[in-house]
C-alpha cells in the first residue's frame, strides 16, 4: 500500500487549536504440541473469554513515572513523514510476473461526501514525496522479536492477563498520575494535564453502557464492528475495541436531566446519519419527543430512525428545512441553530475511545481479547465544519503539499491535547511504557497514529469504526463489547454490491495483511498456485473469525513480538508485530513508478452483515 504525503495536514496555529479545544517466526503447530489441544493446561488456566482479566489488576507502581522517549516538550520530528504508515511501503509486485497485489484500496478510494477526498489514484502510482522514499520503519527488517530472549508461554500469558488500565484497588493508575502531573509528562509546562483523562471503566451492562464502580453511567457505550481490513484483524497482532460518547446535551431531556432513553434514541440517530441507512429502535413515543423519527409524516410510535437521503444533496445544514432532528435538549439547541445536524458527520463533541490489546487464550483453546492494553487512543470532535468548508479543505491540502519544499507537511502538536486534524478532531494517545504501564505518546508517536485519521477516502468524518458497526441482526444490535461476546459465529460483512468484503480483500491483496507476511493466512486460504481455497472461504462467509482470529501458537508469538518492541521502546521504528524480516516491503519506495495495478478498485460502500436490499439498504 502506498499513500500520498498529504494524508494528514495541519496548518492551524498552536494558539488557535488551543482555543478550539477549550471551546468547542511463524511455525507449524505439531499435533503433539500442548497448544494444539483444547485441553491444554495452559488453556485451562486462562480466564473465560467474556472476562476482561484476572482477579488482580496492575500493581501499585513502586518506581519513577515512565519516561516518554524524546520527552513531552520535544517538538522536533526525526521522521517528518511519520504520518505515512509502514503498510504504505508494501510491494505491489513480487517480480514473478503475476498480477499486481492491491492492499492500497483498503484506504484509498473515491470517497462518499461529505468526505471530499478522492484518492483512488494512489492505487495506481507511488506518489510519495522523494524525501519520503527511504522506509523509516526499520523494525520491519530487523524485528526486535528476533533479538529478544524468548519468554515461556506461561510468562507471556501471565503478562497479557495482567490489567494495566485498572489496578488491584479498582482505580485507574493513569488518571491518578495525570492528576498529579509529573514533570516528565508536562509538555505544556503549566503543571496540569489539559488533554483527555481516562474515565471509562470497561464495566458494561447488557446494552453496552459503561458504569463507574458506584453504578453511575460514564456516558461511554461499547459497540461491536467489522474489524477494518488488514492491520485490525487480530491475526495480525492486536484485538481492538471502540467506545463512543456523545455530548451531554444528547444524553439529556429538554429540561437538562439525564435520560438513558433519550441517549439511546440520539445514538440511533447518529448511527443513521453516519451509516446512511435506517436504524431499528425499540418502540418510541414520537408525540412525547415531538419528532417524526420514522419520517412518515405523522407523530405516533416509531420502530426505526429513518435516514433522509435528501440530506446528502450538499446543501449547508440550516439552509433548508431538515427532516431529521435530535431529541431532548440537543433537539432544542439544534432548532435554535446552535447544534448542527448533517448526514455523514458526527455531532459536535463526539468522543471515541479505542483500546488496542494483546491476545489471550481461553479455556477451550480459542484466542480472545487480552486484558492488557498496548495502546489507548482517544478522539474528540471539537469544531464543527459543514460540507462547503470540508470540500475547500480537501482542495487546499493538495495546494499545501505542492508548496512544501520537501513534500512534508507540518503536524502541529498540542502537547497533552494531542494533534488537530484540520477537520475538527483532536487526536491523542497513550502507549505501553517499558515497564508495562501506560504513558502519553510522544509527538512523533502521535503523528504516526494521526495519519490514518486525516484525509483519506475511506474514513467517515475522519473515523473508521462506527460506520462499520454491526447492525440489527447482530446481538444487542451491535451494542456490546468484545469481552461480552467474541467474533465467533458472526458472518462475514458484505458490501452494497453484494460481494463479501474480507473475501474480496484476500483476492485483491493476495494475502490477509497489508505487509503480506502472515504465513498462517497464506497457508490456510491459498493453494500452491496462489488461488483461494473455496472451502475456506465458505467457512468465513458464516464465521468471520475463521479468518480474523489466529491460532494459539501464532497469538503467543505475536504477543512476544510486540512485547519486544515495548521493551526497546522503539515505536518510532515501527510497531507492527512481525515474526520475521519483511520481504514484501520496500526499503526504498520507487517514487513515481506505476504500482502495476491496472485500474482502481471501486470500493465505495458501507459494509453489512446482510445481503443488500433496494438502493443499498438493508432488508
Amino acid at each position: 500500500m502506498h499513500r500520498r504525503a498529504a494524508v494528514f495536514v495541519l496548518a492551524s496555529l498552536l494558539a488557535g487549536c488551543h482555543a478550539c479545544s477549550r471551546g468547542d517466526s511463524e511455525r507449524a503447530v505439531p499435533s503433539s504440541s500442548p497448544l494444539a489441544q483444547s485441553s491444554s493446561p495452559l488453556a485451562q488456566s486462562s480466564p473465560a473469554s467474556s472476562s476482561l482479566g484476572p482477579e488482580g489488576g496492575a500493581p501499585e507502581p513502586a518506581h519513577a513515572v515512565a519516561p516518554v522517549p524524546g520527552g513531552m516538550t520535544d517538538r522536533v520530528l526525526r521522521n517528518r513523514f511519520a504520518y505515512i504508515p509502514s503498510q504504505c511501503y508494501t510491494k505491489t509486485q513480487d517480480g514473478t510476473g503475476s498480477r499486481a497485489k492491491n492492499p492500497c484500496y483498503a484506504c484509498h478510494v473515491r470517497a462518499e461526501p461529505p468526505n471530499f477526498v478522492e484518492d483512488e489514484e494512489l492505487q495506481l502510482r507511488w506518489s510519495f514525496p522523494p524525501a519520503a522514499a527511504a522506509n523509516p520503519w526499520t523494525n520491519l527488517f530487523d524485528p526486535p522479536y528476533l533479538r529478544a530472549a524468548r519468554d515461556s508461554d506461561e510468562d507471556v500469558l501471565a503478562y497479557v492477563r495482567q490489567r494495566n488500565y485498572v489496578d488491584a484497588r479498582g482505580a485507574i493508575p493513569l488518571a491518578r498520575t495525570l492528576a498529579t502531573l509529573p514533570r516528565e509528562w508536562d509538555g505544556a509546562g503549566d503543571g496540569k494535564w489539559d488533554g483527555y483523562v481516562p474515565d471509562a471503566w470497561f464495566a458494561f451492562d447488557e446494552q453496552g453502557f459503561d458504569h463507574r464502580p458506584d453504578g453511575s453511567p460514564t456516558g461511554w457505550r461499547a459497540f461491536a464492528y467489522h474489524p477494518f481490513l488488514g492491520t485490525f484483524f487480530p491475526t495480525n497482532g492486536s484485538w481492538g475495541d471502540v467506545l463512543v460518547r456523545l455530548d451531554p446535551m444528547l444524553r439529556e431531556d429538554r429540561e437538562g436531566h439525564p435520560d438513558l432513553r433519550i441517549y439511546d434514541v440520539n445514538l440511533a440517530i447518529v448511527e443513521a446519519l453516519v451509516s446512511r441507512t435506517d436504524v431499528p429502535v425499540d418502540p418510541v413515543d414520537e408525540i412525547a419527543l415531538g419528532v417524526d423519527l420514522d419520517l412518515n409524516g405523522t407523530l405516533g410510535r416509531a420502530t426505526r430512525i429513518a435516514f433522509d437521503r435528501e440530506m446528502l444533496a450538499g446543501a449547508a445544514p440550516g439552509s433548508r428545512t431538515e427532516r431529521m432532528h435530535y431529541v431532548g435538549r440537543a433537539g432544542e439547541e439544534e432548532r435554535k441553530g446552535r447544534f448542527p445536524i448533517a448526514a455523514g458527520l458526527f455531532p459536535l463533541n463526539t468522543e471515541f475511545l479505542h483500546s488496542v490489546r494483546y491476545l489471550d487464550i481461553a479455556p477451550d483453546g480459542s484466542v480472545t481479547m487480552a486484558p492488557r492494553m498496548k495502546e489507548l487512543r482517544y478522539a474528540k470532535k471539537v469544531r464543527w465544519f459543514g460540507y462547503a468548508h470540508l470540500k475547500r479543505q480537501a482542495a487546499s491540502d493538495l495546494v499545501e503539499q505542492n508548496e512544501s519544499p520537501d513534500g512534508a507537511l507540518p503536524v502541529i502538536w498540542q502537547f497533552d491535547r494531542g494533534v488537530y486534524n484540520e477537520q475538527g478532531w483532536l487526536l491523542q494517545g497513550f502507549i505501553e511504557a517499558a515497564d508495562g504501564s501506560l504513558r502519553p505518546q510522544s509527538y512523533e508517536e502521535t503523528v504516526y497514529c494521526a495519519g490514518c485519521h486525516g484525509e483519506i477516502g475511506r474514513t467517515t468524518d475522519s473515523m473508521f469504526s462506527f460506520a462499520r458497526k454491526l447492525g440489527q441482526k447482530s446481538p444487542a444490535r451491535g451494542w456490546f463489547h468484545w469481552s461480552q461476546r467474541g467474533l465467533r459465529g458472526l458472518p462475514e460483512p458484505r458490501g452494497r454490491d453484494g460481494q463479501y468484503e474480507y473475501t474480496r480483500y484476500l483476492r485483491e491483496n493476495g494475502a490477509g495483511d497489508e505487509l503480506r507476511e502472515n504465513t498462517e493466512v497464506l497457508q490456510r486460504f491459498f493453494d500452491d498456485r496462489g488461488a483461494l481455497r473455496p472451502n475456506e472461504l465458505t467457512r468465513v462467509h458464516q464465521d468471520m473469525a475463521h479468518l480474523l482470529v489466529p491460532s494459539a501458537v501464532r497469538a503467543l508469538d505475536l504477543n512476544r513480538a510486540y512485547r519486544a518492541i515495548v521493551r526497546e521502546q522503539s515505536f518510532t521504528r515501527g510497531r507492527n508485530a512481525v515474526l520475521a524480516p519483511s520481504t514484501h516491503v520496500y526499503a526504498k519506495a520507487p517514487i513515481g513508478d506505476k504500482t502495476g495495478i491496472e485500474s482502481p478498485v471501486d470500493d465505495r460502500r458501507r459494509t453489512s452483515s446482510s445481503p443488500p436490499g433496494p438502493s443499498g439498504m438493508k432488508p
